[in-house]
């Protein structure tokens, strides 16, 4: 199963968006499952349903500084080539989806929700597009990653 199908799945779980996408790449970041779950916990429905960045797209970028980030304050070069790294991410994202601000991505007013979560029933997700935005934010990393295995 391909990053994209685990994220699909961990959202049908009941996974928020963070999550679902961290949980998928959980391993290759050496991060146990309750540790993927808990960091993503905070970024569900935009940053705790403020409806903000989409939490899908954070996590990528989450998972972008596991991977690839930098780690010496002072290395400008490092922190600039992981900067680009973030907004070619989030770029990708906006080209697939239109948007990036989670309100936006589900056509939903301005401002926070309530902080109580939907309950996931078959009509939440057949008049959602999270399962694939999950999968789609998934693959988008998946792609990025095998570019950048390949030109190394």
């Amino acid at each position: 199963m391909g990053k994209a199908e685990e994220a699909r799945a961990n959202f049908y779980k009941g996974y928020n968006y963070a999550q679902s996408v961290l949980l998928a790449f959980a391993g290759e970041c050496g991060l146990t499952e309750s540790q993927a779950a808990r960091i993503g916990a905070s970024l569900g429905g935009g940053m705790g349903r403020l409806r903000e960045i989409c939490g899908a797209l954070s996590a990528i970028l989450v998972l972008d500084g596991l991977l690839e980030g930098y780690e010496t304050p002072s290395d400008a070069a490092a922190k600039a080539a992981h900067y680009a790294r973030v907004q070619a991410l989030a770029n990708a994202f906006r080209g697939e989806h239109g948007a990036i601000v989670c309100r936006e991505l589900l056509s939903l007013p301005a401002g926070a929700s309530t902080p109580t979560p939907e309950a996931r029933t078959p009509e939440y997700y057949r008049r959602r597009p999270c399962p694939e935005i999950c999968a789609s934010a998934a693959g988008i990393l998946e792609t990025h990653l095998r570019r950048e295995a390949d030109s190394v």
